[in-house]
């Protein structure tokens, strides 16, 4: 197998273990945790997990530590600015998971998607960067694909709660907010000291907003810490080791398109094992949305070739 190949499917499993997020927060409401439970959780044993693994890398392979600072950065980034940075994170968990409460764990995931047009807009308007054609051709395929994926030609969309879009757009936003600011900080840290110090920010913005009373009350280890640990590891640490393995290997286009299975296999995942109903405009839809992610960053890929 070359090396090519084996970091797509690095990248690839990646995604794939984001997409199980949303099925996993569905099967913890019904085991009675509620949403301030759920990411603390997740935080405090997403951060214990990946500042372990950096200090044994520091332990035992030093030189995997050694700051490298980027063309653009003159400097190391301040630790208080990548945590800020990471809090954004906690954000989404927060009206992610709010989202799944409300609606199907399949369409949260469709909502939370709308970052890939948000975040063009994002750009477009704070830091003047006008987007080229195809990204906007793209960001309208995404919204069809939304309206199919959303149930709005079904007549299911007024079955739903108003609440779960609200927080489902209020995750994509979140999102596109921390591919803003995580992009431009810390990128001369190692993967995991680097997410770990993000972790870390989404962690105290998470208990800012629901206090842990977990750990005092005997929640956590009656059975919470269960989830905490599946999340905390399919949604904090498997998913930037993996991309950092594969991304380097496949390209950063090739890997966003790659990464992309985090759709697919949430709405997969709703379908099989919540039993949601998942219809078949529904899945033209996902279609449509990865087919936009797909021709967005192939583009770029031939505009970075073209310079």
């Amino acid at each position: 197998m070359n090396e090519k190949l084996k970091g797509g499917i690095i990248v690839f499993l990646g995604g794939c273990s984001f997409g199980f997020l949303s099925t996993i927060v569905k099967l913890a409401y019904a085991a009675g945790y509620n949403v301030g439970q759920i990411t603390g959780t997740q935080s405090i044993l997403g951060a214990f997990i990946l500042w372990t693994i950096f200090l044994f890398q520091k332990q035992f392979k030093p030189h995997s530590i050694k700051l490298k600072p980027t063309q653009t950065q003159t400097k190391p980034t301040p630790v208080w600015k990548v945590a800020l940075a990471g809090s954004f994170t906690g954000l989404v968990g927060i009206f992610y998971y709010n989202s799944v409460n409300y609606i199907p764990a399949s369409i949260a995931i469709i909502l939370s998607m709308q970052y890939l047009w948000i975040s063009i807009l994002i750009e477009w308007i704070w830091f003047k960067k006008k987007p080229h054609k195809m990204q906007v051709i793209a960001a309208g395929v995404v919204f069809v694909g939304t309206l199919f994926a959303g149930g709005v030609f079904n007549n299911k969309l007024e079955t739903f709660d108003t609440r779960g879009f609200i927080f489902g757009f209020l995750a994509a936003i979140s999102y596109s907010i921390f591919l803003m600011t995580s992009g431009r900080v810390g990128n001369e840290l190692p993967v995991f000291k680097k997410s770990a110090l993000m972790i870390t920010g989404s962690m105290i913005l998470t208990w800012i907003i629901f206090p842990p009373l977990f750990l005092i009350d005997g929640t956590f280890f009656a059975g919470l810490y269960k989830w905490g640990i599946a999340l905390a590891l399919l949604g904090t640490v498997v998913p930037p080791l993996f991309f950092s393995i594969g991304i380097p290997r496949v390209g950063v286009s090739l890997g966003a398109i790659l990464s992309a299975s985090e759709l697919p296999v949430a709405v997969a995942s709703s379908h099989f094992i919540l039993r949601e109903d998942v219809q078949y405009l529904q899945w033209l839809g996902v279609l449509l949305i990865l087919s936009a992610i797909a021709l967005t960053n192939l583009k770029i890929k031939k505009l970075g070739k073209g310079q």
